[in-house]
């Protein structure tokens, strides 16, 4: 089955927040934002910008009811700056006017005078200041210090890898608009409608019942709209609830960029050590975490790292330590993979590093500590249904890897001026919510009288094809076609207290929901037709608009059992509820079970470099991915393809720049460089691995958003390898992205320190 959304986009007739028509009166918004990066407050004129004509009103903090408060995990992120600016681009005033153009004009009166103070950019400088927005993290297993004194090889090196911008195709923005007896309705760009709820509540002084969020869906997120919808939906239901008009607020694209935060940068250290048949008996890391300004989502962030700090291999002996690091930048937020990548290219590196300094290929060590059945993970959890192994040797063999590197190796021995390079990158990636509470989900489905079905779930469709595979969950259980099912909006008022759809467990969550809603109305239809067919649940069977029955195959139609149903008022509408079981994770012994279960893969890359010019080419990344058994395998194959690009983007070509005083400078499409279909791999092949699935996934159906997006860090090491293959004393450096530029000086970088 196709995704079910793509006619409606192809037509243009899908709705973003831009789309929708606004109520009579409706009033705009823009946001006055800090023109510096840290400074005290002295004075804010806005006086000027007022007596424009068409502009209602300008608010600042002074105007909020209640708190001047959005953070999530911590509360340490005012909507609007009180008498300290922390980032270049943070809120600090609002202006609300007739028209967009009235507001901008508006914007460029507004006076800001104020006292500089030290801003810091980098994590390493705030870890210098010990400025930090939580406290630090570690998970152990072993002991490494002993275990250091037994192994054969050690290395140690420096790691970073930078943010990325998140580039959804809908920028940040919000509507809202009242309601009778003190409701404000908004509708939202956001994949956390219960987040943006309880933020619009606790700044408005009101309970989250006077609010109603709603979502139709997302022209991306990629996590960038997990948290930090909050803010722009909060100043529009501010504005709303004093003014009694409905206010609208899109950001342009350069006012996107710079307020919102990234994909968190990490400077981090390793120190692996080996044995002499290559076995990791130790491995020790500290990642510190460019948080920004305020915490976010960092803190749970910064945990994700630590659980896939090892990868897909099981080492003995792990401490491994993340410090979330205060920084004068927009607060980093999630980004897909929540973490995850940054912790897999510091293992990643150091077994390049050990790799280089043995004279040997990475795929050595990498295939040599690999996880197996009942392996444990530094945090406690125990590995089964493993499929490391599975999915490199599939590979392996699948796409002949040992043809490839002979490829390699006969065409870099006949080339002077361009060089290969091959890499193999396996993934294990953890699917659940780290944080065990935010693992639940409901859903509320309709039969109608007709026979058509309306269901809502806490599902956010933001373009990775959810709302198909929920329709086909409703479809299959009823054996009805597609165009009697319809998936209506999220909201908060059918549909409350729910997690944001994040941690790749939006279907599995919402989807298992939806599921028990549906099979419990099957069930209570079955008994219906047991009645009307004269036989026993065993003999009927729900399929193709009918309710047949296996022993003398008579059948009702659907439409008459429902009306038949209706008339013995019979319920046709069902809500329920999922929670994820087993899964537990204690914070103070940093031990558990936190995932439901563990997707693997393996890919394997091939580039070639252009050796005068520093450009490269991606020739094929060939993937092995352990999809369980897919329930829609168009719409798995587009996300892995999806993802894949993704991460190539954050590993070659997208390279966040601030300069010293916290400004950004890769602040538009002309200056930050996203992958286009030039920058693709030439070739991509993506293979289903054959497996079982895992019951804790809707009908066996993996998660399939995140993990995917750590493929592209093969290509990084596979260019690292082809720079090698030029340059015999280039020192591996570990320093993404690995833009063209930096391939040149590493192409004739003559230095090389391997002691």
């Amino acid at each position: 089955m196709k995704n079910t959304d793509s006619y409606s986009h192809l037509r243009g007739e899908s709705l973003y927040i831009d789309d929708l028509n606004t109520q009579q009166g409706c009033l705009f918004g823009l946001v006055f934002d800090a023109p510096l990066a840290h400074a005290k407050i002295l004075e804010l004129d806005y006086a000027k910008a007022e007596t424009i004509d068409g502009v209602v009103k300008i608010f600042t903090y002074q105007d909020i009811p209640g708190q001047n408060q959005i953070g999530g995990i911590i509360q340490d992120e005012p909507l609007l700056a009180e008498n300290d600016i922390h980032y270049w681009g943070q809120p600090i005033a609002f202006i609300v006017a007739k028209s967009d153009a009235i507001a901008k004009k508006a914007r460029q009166l507004i006076s800001l005078k104020t006292e500089a103070l030290p801003v810091i950019t980098t994590a390493t400088e705030a870890f210098k200041k010990n400025e930090f927005v939580c406290a630090p993290r570690s998970f152990k297993m072993g002991n490494t210090v002993n275990a250091f004194k037994t192994c054969d090889y050690i290395f140690e090196a420096d790691t970073f890898s930078n943010g990325q911008e998140h580039l959804y195709l809908e920028t940040q923005g919000a509507y809202a608009e009242c309601g009778e007896n003190s409701k404000i309705k908004v509708t939202a760009s956001t994949q956390g409608p219960t987040q943006v709820q309880k933020a619009i509540a606790k700044v408005l002084g009101i309970g989250m019942h006077q609010i109603e969020v709603d979502v139709i869906r997302l022209g991306g997120g990629f996590g960038g709209k997990e948290d930090q919808a909050s803010a722009w939906a909060a100043l529009v239901a501010l504005a709303t609830n004093h003014l009694h008009k409905p206010v609208k607020l899109v950001l342009n694209r350069h006012d996107d960029m710079r307020m919102t935060g990234k994909r968190h940068p990490y400077e981090s250290t390793f120190k692996i050590g080996l044995t002499k048949d290559l076995k990791i008996q130790a491995f020790e890391a500290t990642f510190l975490q460019n948080a920004g300004a305020a915490a976010d989502l960092s803190p749970a962030i910064a945990e994700r790292t630590l659980f896939h700090a090892t990868n897909a291999y099981f080492i003995k002996n792990v401490y491994t330590k993340v410090l979330s690091c205060k920084t004068n930048l927009p607060p980093n937020t999630a980004f897909r993979g929540f973490g995850g990548p940054q912790g897999m290219f510091v293992i990643e590196s150091a077994i390049a590093k050990a790799a280089e300094m043995l004279n040997i290929p990475a795929y050595k060590i990498q295939e040599a500590n690999l996880l197996q059945e009942n392996d444990a993970f530094s945090y406690g959890q125990i590995a089964t249904q493993v499929e490391a192994k599975n999915t490199w040797q599939t590979a392996v063999k699948d796409f002949d890897f040992e043809k490839e590197v002979k490829l390699v190796a006969q065409f870099n021995s006949h080339n002077d001026a361009l060089k290969k390079g091959i890499s193999v990158m396996p993934i294990c990636f953890g699917i659940s919510f780290t944080n065990t509470p935010m693992n639940q989900a409901s859903a509320l489905v309709h039969i109608y009288q007709d026979g058509s079905i309306g269901f809502s779930t806490g599902a956010i469709e933001m373009g990775q094809g959810v709302n198909t595979k929920l329709k086909q969950i409703v479809a299959q259980t009823f054996g009805l076609s597609l165009n009697k099912v319809l998936v209506e909006t999220t909201n908060t008022t059918r549909v409350a207290n729910t997690s944001p759809s994040a941690a790749s467990s939006t279907a599995d969550l919402n989807g298992k929901a939806l599921q028990i809603a549906c099979i419990t109305l099957k069930n209570r239809l079955s008994v219906i037709a047991k009645a009307e067919l004269n036989t026993t649940d065993k003999a009927i069977y729900f399929k193709d608009q009918a309710v047949y029955n296996l022993q003398n195959k008579e059948s009702i139609a659907w439409e008459t059992l429902i009306q038949t149903a209706f008339l013995k008022r019979i319920s046709l509408t069902e809500q329920a509820y999922y929670v994820t079981p087993i899964i537990n994770f204690d914070k103070t012994a940093e031990k558990g079970q936190p995932f439901a279960y563990h997707v693997y893969g393996t890919a394997i890359s091939t580039v070639t470099v252009d050796c005068l010019r520093g450009n490269y080419a991606i020739d094929s990344v060939k993937i092995i991915h352990d999809f369980g058994k897919s329930m829609n395998l168009d719409i798995d194959m587009g996300q892995v393809e999806g993802a894949l690009a993704q991460g190539i983007g954050w590993m070659t070509s997208e390279e966040l720049v601030y300069d010293k005083n916290g400004r950004l400078l890769s602040n538009a499409l002309s200056t930050y460089k996203v992958p286009d279909v030039y920058a693709m791999p030439k070739i991509v092949v993506v293979k289903a691995l054959e497996s079982e699935g895992n019951e804790m996934a809707l009908l066996k159906s993996k998660a399939v958003g995140e993990p995917p997006l750590m493929y592209g860090i093969g290509t990084y090491f596979a260019i690292q390898n082809a720079i090698k293959a030029f340059n015999k004393n280039y020192c591996l450096k570990f320093d993404a992205p690995l833009t063209p530029q930096k391939v040149l000086k590493n192409l004739y970088n003559a230095f090389k320190n391997n002691s």
